[in-house]
């Protein structure tokens, strides 16, 4: 993987194991498109919830040429398993870098028809 990655963890000891879900996740991400120039990984435990317990949120920043995108754990996205949040946030940011691809394919090609 040439994919500049930066994974952090807050309010939780590192892990080796997430660590390498995290570098697995962004190597297919650098699959869908080679040009994404950086990767931060954010993995925090915030708070726990006394009817769930620890909830995890995972934050994802994407350098892409020309722009950023970037996936924000919320509530709404929390879950008791960090490897869940993490695939889901992994599935939240290939679908925005799709999205992103069409878009710019749409305007390469509309720019090349003037």
């Amino acid at each position: 993987m040439r994919l500049p990655l930066q994974v952090s963890f807050r309010n939780l000891h590192p892990s080796e194991f997430l660590e390498a879900k995290i570098r697995e996740k962004a190597a297919k991400l650098e699959k869908v498109f080679d040009g994404i120039t950086r990767c931060d990984v954010v993995v925090e435990r915030p708070h726990h919830d006394q009817r769930k317990g620890w909830m995890y949120h995972v934050r994802i920043d994407l350098t892409v040429p020309g722009g950023r995108i970037a996936v924000r754990g919320d509530d709404s996205h929390a879950h008791t398993d960090p490897r869940a949040a993490i695939r889901d946030a992994f599935d939240a940011a290939q679908r925005q870098l799709s999205d992103w691809i069409a878009r710019k394919r749409t305007v390469e090609a509309l720019e090349a028809a003037d």
